[in-house]
């Protein structure tokens, strides 16, 4: 009787897949396993000293009251001035809305922008949320899919084979989550040169991984003149300053696309936590040598686990250019059977080194690329050596 009273709404939503495998993760490890969990997109960096100090200082000062519902003013001037120094994009203060998390900006836009049938062009390898708030916006998903052999890169001649009457949106990630994979200076021009002659297309860029970038400085699509009016960009505080569970996210946007975005947000969560903004205001204007660090070891991680996943049979693996996450092809091993486990696909496949290595990973079904697995390096050095010991030792028994 109780799941009748649901809503169509939240019966057609799928959980988070990440979300997902992390309980399954936490429900082994109180059986008393061992459990080693790769399938969050989390730092294992503490937040920055002097960003917590910050905090604290906006505490004892008395920052605890209601915030402005596009965000302290103190705050989006911080991101519009980190917007021309570091992506030579130009944003006013009504441009600018700070979200409760940058999922929360992309939930915004999807409720603000998209009728029923609306058509989002989505470039795969996805991350996971994207579909779902889509969906929740009545907007029809349409996946672009990429391989490991494309660098899981989709081209700007696929995306404007797909665009429609009916396409609104085009969004994507770069650095991007799942694959790891940055669109070059190139790709995104291209991109941009499809996108100018559909007036009706707006541009998603996910950024939210900028600064972890290993081989090139970050460019913004948002940047090419043909497209900078059409562009929203989002980024948070999360990944680049280790700012996880602080949520806060934040976009720059045509003036009224901010406006609508900040209507909607103040139906739902008006402003963001009063201190975390003044925390995340300083953030961007002091010094950013911890990130630099977290950089750093990312890089180093990333090469000690592709170099061991490519010992393992039946994984392919790219490069990745930036974010902390390998994306391997493991569709070698479908199909096959193994103490009565069947693997089918790459959700079987995440189970069975769940069950069998204790190693907690993501299905690539859950981001559009059914023959691939994700796993964040966001651990320590140690950690990732054992996990990548146990996957192979569990895939060996595979045959």
């Amino acid at each position: 009787m109780t799941k009748t009273m649901l809503s169509d709404r939240i019966l057609r939503m799928q959980e988070s897949a990440t979300i997902k495998m992390a309980k399954m993760a936490r429900k082994l490890a109180a059986e008393g396993h061992d459990v080693i969990s790769l399938s969050l997109g989390e730092p294992d960096f503490d937040t920055p000293k002097h960003i917590k100090d910050a905090a604290k200082k906006a505490l004892d000062d008395g920052f605890t009251k209601y915030t402005p519902v596009p965000g302290l003013v103190e705050l989006r001037q911080a991101i519009c001035n980190k917007f021309k120094r570091d992506n030579n994009l130009d944003f006013d203060l009504s441009q600018i809305v700070v979200s409760n998390g940058a999922k929360q900006s992309i939930a915004n836009l999807s409720l603000a922008l998209l009728n029923e049938g609306d058509e989002v062009i989505v470039l795969a390898p996805f991350w996971v949320s994207y579909y779902e708030i889509i969906r929740l916006g009545g907007g029809v998903p349409v996946v672009l899919h990429s391989g490991v052999e494309d660098d899981y890169k989709v081209s700007a001649e696929a995306i404007e084979e797909a665009i429609t009457n009916r396409t609104k949106l085009i969004i994507f990630s770069s650095p991007c989550n799942p694959s790891g994979s940055v669109y070059s200076y190139d790709e995104l021009k291209a991109i941009a040169g499809v996108v100018e002659r559909h007036k009706n297309v707006h541009i998603i860029s996910d950024e939210i991984y900028e600064y972890i970038n290993f081989d090139e400085k970050h460019v913004s699509i948002g940047t090419f003149e043909s497209v900078k009016d059409r562009t929203i960009t989002i980024n948070g505080f999360s990944k680049g300053f280790a700012m996880t569970g602080w949520r806060l996210g934040y976009m720059g946007a045509p003036e009224w696309i901010a406006q609508a975005c900040a209507k909607m947000q103040g139906q739902f969560t008006s402003g963001a936590n009063a201190f975390g903004q003044k925390a995340a205001a300083y953030a961007l204007e002091a010094d950013m040598a911890p990130t630099n660090v977290m950089r750093e070891a990312f890089l180093k991680r990333r090469d000690l686990v592709i170099n061991g996943l490519k010992e393992i049979p039946g994984f392919i693996v790219n490069y990745p250019k930036g974010a902390f996450y390998v994306f391997p092809d493991v569709s070698a091993h479908f199909g096959k059977v193994i103490d009565g486990f069947e693997i089918e696909n790459s959700a079987d496949f995440a189970e069975y080194l769940l069950q069998k290595a204790h190693v907690a990973i993501v299905a690539g079904s859950a981001f559009g690329c059914e023959g691939c697995i994700r796993l964040s390096y966001a651990a320590a050095e140690e950690t990732l050596i054992e996990a990548v010991k146990r996957i192979k030792e569990a895939v060996l028994k595979l045959g």
